[in-house]
């Protein structure tokens, strides 16, 4: 219990401190950095629970596609931090507004938690007999039976957004070279191939 105990305080620790450092960094690659340390933190918060399919989906998903094409995306623009730092008096009281908001949450939900311990207990639905499931499978119980609604909204949701996504950034430029597959499919042989005999001694001309 000792060792567990530390371990929970080290990895929360840690993942605390990294995501502060994500918000007041002023590097954004270092920013990235610290985001994939608070990835990996939380991953073995998720061990300690029991939860280590949700700890492999954090690391491979969140570490190994989304935190590097971040860090690759912010390694290949030309970020302009003068420019930055201009519009941050500007957008400063919105963000303080959404900060209140969201520290007062926290505040009711850690309040709910002190004045009235049995609301901590109260879940929709009984957590799985692990003893006869393994944790990968009593997660696909819940997530394609009770939820399966809620997961494929999600999913639509997702669509939705990389389609717009694609449609927003999609635009045509004059002068651009694009490709015609079927021109190149039905182009005739004699268009793209000369064939010439050589007399044998004569050589290529």
């Amino acid at each position: 219990m000792i060792i567990q105990s530390l371990s929970f305080y080290l990895f929360s620790f840690v993942t605390v401190g990294a995501a502060v450092m994500v918000i007041s960094a002023r590097n954004p690659v270092h920013s990235v950095l610290f985001l994939i340390l608070a990835f990996f933190n939380a991953a073995g918060l998720f061990v300690l629970l029991g939860a280590e399919f949700i700890a492999m989906i954090l690391v491979v998903v969140y570490v190994g596609a989304v935190a590097v094409l971040f860090l690759f995306v912010v390694m290949m623009l030309d970020i302009s931090f003068s420019e930055l730092r201009q519009g941050f008096l500007q957008y400063l009281p919105i963000g303080a507004v959404v900060g209140i908001i969201l520290l007062a949450e926290l505040l009711m939900i850690v309040g709910s938690w002190v004045f009235s311990p049995a609301n901590s207990s109260f879940k929709l639905n009984p957590i799985p007999d692990l003893t006869r499931v393994t944790n990968t499978e009593a997660i696909g119980q819940i997530l394609y039976t009770d939820y399966i609604y809620l997961f494929q909204g999600a999913g639509v949701v997702l669509l939705v957004a990389m389609v717009g996504a694609i449609v927003l950034t999609l635009r045509s430029r004059p002068g651009v070279k694009k490709q015609s597959i079927s021109d190149q499919i039905n182009k005739p042989t004699t268009d793209s191939v000369e064939i010439k005999k050589v007399q044998p001694g004569s050589g290529a001309q």
